[in-house]
């Protein structure tokens, strides 16, 4: 993050966990699948399973808009478990937000609450590239 930007932001997923009725947890990530903030989860090892889960479907998601869709951009996507619901979508330059609800949570609300979460705040959630050390190199004979 920018040396501007906040850089603990689990307050703002405490907001939405709060406010939508049998939201479980929420998690920013980046797009490679580090945890970079979250509430609502007992363990980081939780929450770091959740992240490589997370980037996996929004990885997976990117190739059906590459393959099917002209390169169309993914909005959201949606699981739908017997017992819950997990959403995915993107929040910004190499940033993933994924929120987990009970299966009772109105899906509609949710996907708005998160729509408005990740507009109003998007310079936030931006996570920039890794750059490469200087000096640094990946030999395949090692």
């Amino acid at each position: 993050m920018h040396a501007d930007q906040p850089k603990n932001l689990d307050w703002l997923l405490a907001g939405l966990v709060q406010r939508v009725p049998y939201t479980r947890s929420a998690l920013l990530l980046s797009s490679d699948g580090l945890a970079k903030a979250c509430d609502g989860f007992e363990t980081a090892t939780e929450a770091d399973h959740l992240a490589a889960l997370a980037s996996g479907i929004h990885s997976l998601a990117r190739s059906a808009g590459v393959q099917f869709a002209q390169g169309a951009d993914v909005r959201q996507v949606v699981v739908e478990l017997d017992t819950a619901l997990l959403f995915v979508c993107a929040a910004g330059s190499g940033a993933v937000l994924a929120v987990l609800a009970d299966g009772e949570a109105d899906a509609a609300v949710l996907g708005y609450e998160m729509a408005m979460l990740v507009k109003s705040v998007r310079p936030y959630l931006a996570t920039p590239a890794r750059q490469q050390t200087v000096g640094a190199s990946i030999d395949p004979g090692r």
